[in-house]
């Protein structure tokens, strides 16, 4: 926006115009004082006294024109990898390099290119030796900096009507470009006229949206394709799956078919890593996880319903509001639920009912996210209602650890991709937290007010130095953390894993204390139900124990006797000579013993 002012009053309406010059001083007036103003005079101290001498300022303001910087792109089709192999995926490019080396094409420019390369090398190789090297290297000292962020961009809805950002994913070439998917999570609020469009944000330019995606119902998920970075995945909230092709712009290129999809808003799509790399699945809070093929996406290719009780019965699955998958597991998914219930399940089960394996219970509302640690993938993390819980697989009875109960409901979570003892958080009060459970478990490393509204998702960079939060009202904002909290610590994988071990011990230890605290119960309560049975055997049980009482007290009184009987006759013999009655005392009591032993014989 210009702001400018146009001056249009003439200069002979400004009046007389000044005319200055140089001249020596003169003086006009000379008044002496006068003493009896003097005698009058009351000296203050201090004085203070306003005058007008100081130099005149002014303030301009200007608003300078932004540069909008535009990308354009060239179609290079030479060289590179081909679209059907994978650069990631070793086994694709070792068979892609054989394939090449027997061409003789290739042979002959090896050949051409061999001599012009080792002239370069044998250049490189000739070293000054009396060159001085590393001469004012100074020693790098290392400093432990607190923990801190920065706000380095940020992205508005273009839209009048503002939406819940609800789902962000970084481009996986680069991280250059954040996809947003937007959409009104109220139920039945949803405005007239609000639009349905999610956009794709370069983040050079947050002026405007690189491309705007339309689908046919707002979009909750929006996810890039790791292997195709042209490919998204939407998961609507009418319950279709759609995906985009950005070289064909922005329609939907395949949508499916609404009989054969969720019922749902779909809350969860993820990519699987497949050798095409066009398979998915996706989960709704119907209660349903769907795989799909998006070279055929008008149905699903396999449907698991989430009943705990594996009678695959639908009325009574929990709904689905956030998916987890390790490509190191391939044939294991992890479902959070409604219900504050994680779900673990095995894919690749011989029937229905075995997909289910197990299940995680220790939250009182919905698991708004659930990701297991990119370095343990043993260990995971949950957030729901107030807190952010890590788990380990083999504890299933409750969380190793967890944060305390917060003021305001958590929305979201994700753990650093580089250090495995930090993770985030996101707050309906629109604060961002950053948890480093090595240097502190009992509060957050760093706590940061990114806005006043409600954050809503949020998503860390491969290189864990920049954070994506998306709030309520639709604004992006990209965080830079500082170099502590994307930079992997000296031995901190040692410290996380020994931590993550002891804490798993520590459960089971009370977990046997529970299970066995539970079948003494159990035991006590099916006692009292044998009572009348076993009421002859209880008899006998309380007679043994009362003549057992009366052996024990007798041997010991018995033998307290014989020490005092000892003691009297040592006495006797070492003191004055006993009298009578001392004598007749020690005959009674040795008499006394020696009837008890023959008894006891007896």
């Amino acid at each position: 926006m210009e702001i400018v002012y146009v001056y249009v009053k003439k200069r002979s309406e400004f009046g007389k115009q000044c005319n200055f010059s140089d001249r020596q001083a003169e003086i006009n007036t000379d008044i002496s004082p006068s003493p009896d103003l003097a005698a009058q005079f009351v000296e203050r101290n201090p004085v203070d006294k306003g005058i007008q001498c100081s130099a005149s300022m002014s303030e301009h303001e200007a608003n300078t024109e932004r540069f909008e910087m535009e990308t354009r792109g060239v179609n290079h089709v030479e060289g590179g990898w081909p679209k059907d192999v994978n650069p990631l995926e070793l086994e694709q490019t070792i068979r892609f390099r054989k394939k090449v080396e027997k061409d003789e094409n290739y042979i002959n420019a090896i050949m051409q290119l061999g001599s012009i390369m080792e002239h370069c090398i044998k250049q490189n190789n000739a070293i000054n030796i009396y060159e001085e090297y590393f001469d004012d290297e100074e020693a790098v000292e290392v400093t432990e900096e607190a923990p801190s962020a920065k706000t380095i961009n940020i992205f508005r809805d273009p839209q009048e009507i503002k939406r819940t950002a609800t789902h962000l994913s970084w481009h996986p070439d680069g991280n250059r470009k954040l996809a947003v998917a937007y959409s009104c999570l109220d139920f039945q609020r949803v405005p007239e006229d609000m639009s349905y469009e999610s956009y794709i944000w370069d983040l050079e330019n947050p002026n405007r949206p690189e491309l705007a995606l339309k689908p046919s119902s707002p979009l909750i998920t929006l996810e890039y394709n790791p292997k195709d970075s042209h490919v998204l995945l939407g998961g609507c909230y009418n319950g279709q799956i759609a995906f985009w092709d950005t070289r064909k712009g922005s329609l939907v290129a395949e949508l499916s078919t609404i009989e054969f999809s969720h019922r749902d808003p779909v809350y969860g799509s993820i990519w699987l890593q497949s050798k095409t790399g066009t398979e998915c699945f996706s989960a709704s809070t119907d209660g349903q996880v769907m795989w799909w093929d998006i070279r055929k996406i008008s149905e699903p290719t396999e449907v698991v319903i989430m009943d705990i009780t594996r009678k695959e019965n639908l009325e009574n699955a929990l709904g689905a509001i956030s998916l987890e998958f390790e490509s190191t597991l391939p044939t294991k998914f992890m479902v959070g639920t409604e219900q504050g219930i994680v779900i673990s399940c095995n894919r690749k089960a011989k029937t229905a009912a075995e997909k289910i394996v197990c299940t995680f219970s220790g939250h009182h509302g919905p698991i708004y996210a659930l990701q297991r640690n990119p370095f343990y993938p043993k260990n995971f993390l949950t957030v729901g209602d107030w807190t952010a819980r890590i788990w380990s697989e083999d504890s299933r009875e409750s969380s190793i650890m967890w944060t305390k109960y917060h003021m305001a409901y958590l929305t979201d979570g994700a753990w650093s991709p580089v250090r495995p003892a930090v993770f985030f958080t996101t707050k309906m009060d629109g604060t961002l937290d950053i948890w480093d459970i090595v240097f502190k478990q009992c509060d957050p490393a760093l706590s940061l007010k990114v806005c006043d509204e409600a954050l809503f998702c949020l998503r860390v960079q491969d290189n864990g130095c920049f954070i994506a939060c998306g709030s309520q009202q639709g604004t992006t904002t990209l965080l830079e953390v500082c170099s502590g909290l994307s930079t992997l610590q000296r031995n901190e994988k040692n410290i996380a894993s020994s931590m993550f071990e002891r804490e798993t011990r520590r459960e089971k230890i009370l977990e046997a204390r529970q299970r066995e605290m539970r079948l003494k119960e159990k035991g006590r309560a099916e006692g009292k139900d044998d009572d009348h049975r076993d009421e002859g055997l209880a008899i006998n049980m309380d007679e043994l124990v009362v003549t057992a009482e009366e052996e024990f007290f007798s041997v010991i009184q018995m033998e307290m006797r014989r020490k005092e009987v000892e003691a009297m006759k040592k006495k006797a013999k070492t003191k004055q000579p006993t009298t009578e009655t001392e004598e007749d005392v020690i005959e009674e009591e040795t008499g006394e013993e020696d009837k008890s032993n023959e008894e006891s014989t007896a």
